[in-house]
């Protein structure tokens, strides 16, 4: 199938909701890149609601054709599930979409089975941004998601994870066959962040950050396995040893006010900034407020945030979890230590904070890796080869 035929395709994108997120992100750039290509792509959600903000307004300022599923929903509700299971097979049977991509556990799972079993010629795709399943959670909830899982993954023509750690876990547990698997990272703009270190001391200077300051910052929801209290406990120890550290936590969430209220038990609060919710295209200006980032989470795919440092310039400290060490070269664009040791978190921030040119450095390496990973140009061209070779794949078969 030439270039100019896969534009006749019919595709449909399929997520959980459209809160602000990486996963989120990645699948709006997707879709955005390739109706730029010329072609016919619609997408699908359920609502977005709650304190992790919005992109629904994004989406229909570019004009993205978006299909509202008020049932489809994050958490298990057996009415909800049955209701957005039946109009997802609606659509897809009146729409009768050549490609059907789906995001996100719950999207994921009653995305494939209702396009197989509306139109067994579809090819149907799965992105994983992160597992469902991690050692955080009990071993029953565990072996739940993975039995469903393996059950999905028959609907599923092709998995993209975004990340090797993804694929290779996915694989250990026996889910779908190496064969169908590719990895793409996922791409966003790399050069607004270059663009934004020119108004570094307009964004240092909204919150009263002197120029003598050294900021250690996080870019990650207020919710549960983010880490964000490991941090804070860090940096308890670490402005008894360099006083001119300053703490910047971009996002919101559920755990906000209970952060807050550990940063003054600390003694700590007057220097931690809650930059609170902030919309994605200025993310770019406050990781340009920030000499380090830092990563905390538990459980993560490939983390965007830490790729959001790099291409910054800035080195990173991230707990070694999931696709974190595949971009976080150990001792070369930062330091990775094990998840919830807050002394080796302490020991390496303040590694940084007191040697500015080793910490410069390990920034540039870094911004060079995502330089040529992640452009979401690079993502887009890859996705797209994918969908053209499968449609190729399926042609002949259906000759």
């Amino acid at each position: 199938m030439n270039i100019h035929k896969g534009r006749n395709l019919r595709i449909c994108h399929v997520i959980t909701r459209l809160i602000i997120g990486g996963a989120q992100e990645n699948t709006i750039f997707t879709v955005e890149g390739l109706i730029e290509k010329g072609y016919n792509v619609e997408l699908i959600s359920g609502k977005t609601e709650g304190p992790e903000g919005s992109l629904v307004d994004y989406v229909k300022k570019k004009k993205i054709p978006l299909i509202i599923i008020p049932e489809l929903v994050r958490e298990i509700n057996p009415v909800k599930d049955i209701i957005a299971f039946l109009k997802l097979l609606s659509i897809f049977k009146n729409k009768k979409y050549h490609i059907v991509h789906t995001h996100s556990a719950k999207a994921g799972i009653l995305g494939r089975i209702a396009s197989k079993i509306a139109n067994s010629k579809s090819i149907v795709i799965h992105t994983v941004h992160g597992l469902p399943f991690h050692p955080y959670q009990p071993f029953f909830l565990n072996f739940l998601y993975i039995m469903i899982e393996k059950f999905t993954a028959r609907f599923t023509d092709c998995f993209i994870t975004v990340g090797e750690v993804m694929k290779e876990k996915s694989l250990k547990e026996g889910i779908g066959e190496e064969k169908k698997y590719r990895v793409i990272y996922s791409g966003f703009d790399v050069e607004k962040y270059k663009k934004a270190e020119k108004k570094r001391k307009e964004i240092r200077e909204k919150f009263g950050i002197k120029d003598g300051e050294k900021v250690i910052g996080m870019v990650g929801r207020l919710f549960h396995l983010k880490g964000q209290e490991y941090l804070l406990e860090a940096f308890s120890k670490i402005v008894k040893e360099f006083p001119d550290a300053r703490l910047l936590l971009v996002g919101d969430g559920i755990l906000k006010n209970k952060l807050k209220e550990y940063a003054k038990e600390k003694g700590i609060y007057n220097k931690v900034i809650f930059a609170g919710l902030v919309p994605p295209s200025e993310i770019p200006l406050y990781i340009s407020a920030m000499d380090i980032v830092a990563h905390t989470s538990l459980r993560e795919g490939l983390p965007k945030a830490v790729a959001q440092g790099f291409a910054g310039g800035k080195p990173v400290v991230s707990f070694d979890i999931d696709g974190a060490r595949e971009i976080v070269i150990d001792g070369k664009t930062g330091f990775l230590v094990p998840p919830r040791d807050v002394s080796s978190l302490f020991k390496k921030l303040l590694f940084l904070l007191q040697n500015e040119d080793i910490a410069i450095k390990m920034g540039k390496e870094g911004r060079k890796i995502i330089e040529e990973k992640f452009p979401v140009k690079k993502m887009v061209d890859e996705i797209e080869r994918l969908y053209l070779e499968l449609s190729e794949k399926r042609f002949a078969e259906m000759v």
